[in-house]
């Protein structure tokens, strides 16, 4: 019997198949082989057409099935992670009435900070665990204003999983986790954000219904399963964004617990079990895959968009044609902690929340002729990347965190040796790196519906651990190197307060 993983990120779709007795991966595919567009029509914008990620998903299942070399009519479950906040609309007949305005989108700042202060921003805070911000409400909010003949036509407002989920089933629904990583929910009357709602002058009944997490959502229709290759009415079981999978993935699901992630952006998710927030909504709270109204589960993520696309965009703009991530990665060990002086800030991918929605651009400081080279490039780079996720760590210590274990796939930046031990070293953790991914982590949960597990911990609890990073004993240079980077980041910011 097999559990099958979808993972709708920005730049592919990953499709795992698991043995569900044994745990053991048969086949994990990614697809496209060269990362899937994002278009930017304006500065801050971003958006994404769905139509792609489904035609990625259904190649990727077709090659994940014939990789494997098994029976799809096997498939004993479906789960779906996918890139959080996305705002998908659909009309009566289930159609894409435009691109996704998706997570790195920053074009409902403005609206989001507007509502954060008309409806008062401890109300949002007590209520939503969130401002408003340039999450999905503040963007439906954003088509309302700027296309209304788009807003008339929506059926269905939707989630990049719900969407999927509605692609295989036919069904529209969505979830509390969904709903919550929207700002659609209120946390502290257990409710969809009806007050939200009717200040942005959106019907409540655009929102789908909701179903568990973790539990039936729907089941795989016929024309659907016979292009696939599995069998009618197969269960689809799971479904949670990519941060909230990400750290189920890794069997981060009680509170204190701490899972980290590093994509095209950055993420540090811890889980509470308080309706805890940031007064300032740099950090942001979300309800977790296994959040339940008697028994809450928060995942307080910490986000930086300018992370992995950085570390990307150095690669293809920065160094030679045929240089792999490998390559850089030998190369910058040979460049001394600190870069010898160089120092990246990586915030050029649109608002950063952890800095107040603000939208700095990547900056280079303290770059010398006659000094630094392309090798200094990488490691600056990817220092400034790790010293992100440090000065954010920092914040999350404020709501009362500190962890001694990080949890991070084998899937991202987290590989890189400099990457981890920097951060290992500055917050005094250690990084245990597991031999799992989102996609993976949504197969082995959509068991728990069809009984296959007993619970999610259960799910995830055989995770080989590949590798530990320990902090570095020299911890001064590492110091050093991110107080220079922070006074930098700081200078920014004060600059444009």
């Amino acid at each position: 019997m097999y559990v099958l993983g979808i993972d709708v990120g920005s730049s592919s779709v990953k499709v795992a198949l698991v043995d569900a007795s044994t745990h053991k991966v048969l086949s994990l595919v990614h697809q496209p082989a060269v990362e899937m567009e994002i278009i930017s029509k304006s500065f801050g914008w971003a958006e994404q057409h769905p139509e792609v990620w489904w035609e990625n998903t259904i190649l990727g299942i077709k090659k994940a099935i014939e990789n494997a070399d098994i029976d799809g009519r096997d498939i004993a479950s479906i789960g779906i992670s996918y890139q959080m906040h996305g705002l998908v609309l659909v009309d009566k007949q289930n159609k894409v009435l435009r691109p996704s305005i998706i997570w790195c989108d920053s074009r409902a700042v403005e609206i989001g900070t507007k509502a954060f202060d008309s409806l008062g921003r401890d109300h949002c805070l007590s209520s939503y665990l969130n401002s408003p911000g340039n999450f999905t409400a503040s963007k439906l909010r954003w088509v309302r204003e700027n296309e209304p003949e788009v807003y008339k036509k929506i059926h269905k407002v939707l989630l990049p999983g719900d969407y999927i989920s509605m692609k295989l089933s036919g069904i529209c629904n969505t979830t509390i986790t969904g709903l919550s990583e929207g700002v659609f929910w209120n946390f502290k009357e257990h409710r969809i954000a009806s007050d939200l709602l009717a200040y942005y002058e959106i019907d409540e009944a655009l929102l789908a219904d909701i179903v568990p997490s973790i539990g039936l959502q729907g089941t795989v229709t016929a024309s659907v399963a016979q292009d696939l290759g599995i069998a009618v009415n197969t269960p689809i079981t799971y479904r949670a964004g990519d941060q909230a999978n990400n750290a189920m993935s890794l069997g981060v699901l009680s509170p204190g617990q701490l899972a980290a992630t590093g994509g095209t952006s950055g993420v540090v998710y811890a889980v509470l079990d308080k309706m805890i927030y940031d007064k300032e909504s740099r950090i942001n709270s979300f309800a977790h895959v296994n959040h339940r109204k008697a028994n809450p589960r928060i995942g307080a993520l910490l986000c930086i968009n300018g992370a992995g696309i950085q570390h990307a965009w150095t690669r293809k703009q920065v160094a030679c044609g045929g240089v792999s991530y490998n390559d850089m990665e030998a190369i910058i060990t040979k460049i001394p902690v600190g870069s010898d002086g160089l120092r990246i800030i990586p915030f050029g991918n649109g608002a950063e929340r952890m800095l107040n929605n603000r939208i700095t651009g990547s900056q280079i400081n303290n770059l010398q002729f006659n000094k630094h080279t392309r090798s200094h490039f990488y490691r600056a780079g990817l220092e400034g990347i790790a010293f992100s996720f440090v000065y954010g760590s920092y914040l999350l210590q404020h709501l009362g965190l500190d962890p001694q274990i990080i949890k991070a796939g084998n899937d991202n930046l987290f590989q890189s040796s400099v990457f981890s031990k920097t951060i290992a070293t500055l917050l005094d953790v250690e990084i245990e790196i597991a031999d799992t991914n989102g996609a993976i982590g949504a197969a082995k949960a959509s068991g728990v519906a069809v009984n296959i597990y007993d619970n999610v911990e259960q799910a995830t609890e055989q995770l080989k651990i590949e590798r530990t990073f320990y902090p570095d004993a020299n911890r001064d240079d590492y110091k050093e190197a991110y107080e220079y980077w922070a006074a930098d980041l700081e200078a920014l910011i004060k600059k444009q307060t």
